[in-house]
């Protein structure tokens, strides 16, 4: 019976070890953007590896461009939006890939500025494990405008 349990305990443990990895890499995205509504640049510095780059591809119908942001300029972009300003990145749901000290996370997403969406898209979160916490090394979003709903 002891050799059963060992058996399935040692079966289940990867597991519960990659659950355990997951929401860890989860909580950085999700601490990442906490920090942003707080316009707190320290909580999301907590959860970014110094020098992390930023890249949009900007969808339009005949083109898309292609843009990088400064890591300083977006910190210092955060933290100037005022507290009356209202906005959300609502995440619609997380891919999650990572192998060692490096994960690959892909999110759908829809932003709202006040109560209006004003466009979405796809993230792409590419992290490193440092000193046991999961950091993010570097961002890449496309970004499009809203679509009316079918047959409109």
């Amino acid at each position: 019976m002891k050799r059963i349990l060992l058996i399935a305990l040692l079966a289940f443990a990867p597991m519960v070890f990659a659950q355990d990895e997951e929401a860890a890499i989860k909580k950085s995205i999700q601490t990442f953007f906490e920090g942003m509504y707080a316009r707190d640049t320290v909580m999301i510095k907590s959860v970014c590896v110094d020098g992390m780059a930023l890249h949009s591809v900007n969808v339009r119908a005949k083109s898309t461009k292609f843009t990088t942001e400064d890591v300083s300029e977006f910190y210092k972009g955060i933290a100037a939006v005022p507290k009356t300003e209202v906005f959300e990145e609502k995440l619609l749901g997380f891919k999650i890939q990572y192998d060692d000290g490096i994960a690959q996370v892909w999110t759908s997403y829809e932003f709202y500025f006040g109560n209006k969406l004003s466009h979405t898209g796809n993230n792409a979160f590419t992290l490193v494990k440092h000193n046991g916490v999961w950091k993010i090394s570097y961002i890449v979003d496309t970004r499009r405008a809203p679509q009316p709903p079918k047959g409109e």
